[in-house]
């Protein structure tokens, strides 16, 4: 079991920035990899962005060039900055953490770009 807790979610205006946190309860050198993923209303949740324990790192092509993902091992932590955001970037984001077979999943923050 782990606990994860989101954080950094507001409204921002459009080309503005955010950065995402996510905590984790116990370390997350014990994930194969983390994540972030978001669901806008009447979407399904889809990924944004993920790293593996090796730094390996994988994104959606509709946030490559804009999100940038890291990870904080020794603070079992994760974070999605989030540059040049569009109201369609609009979502509940997600943390993440996957441990085959199993998906962990934080509480989510709440994304709104808008003017």
């Amino acid at each position: 079991q782990v606990q994860l807790v989101e954080s950094g979610g507001g409204l921002v205006q459009p080309g503005g920035s955010l950065r995402l946190s996510c905590a984790a309860s116990r370390s997350i050198l014990s994930f194969y990899s983390m994540g972030w993923y978001r669901k806008a209303p009447g979407n399904q949740r889809e990924l944004a962005a993920t790293i593996t324990t090796t730094g390996n790192t994988n994104y959606a092509d509709s946030v490559k060039g804009r999100f940038t993902i890291s990870r904080d091992n020794a603070k079992n932590a994760v974070y999605l900055q989030m540059n040049s955001l569009k109201p369609e970037d609009t979502a509940v984001y997600y943390c993440n953490a996957y441990a085959s077979p199993i998906d962990y999943w934080g509480q989510g923050t709440q994304v709104t770009v808008s003017s």
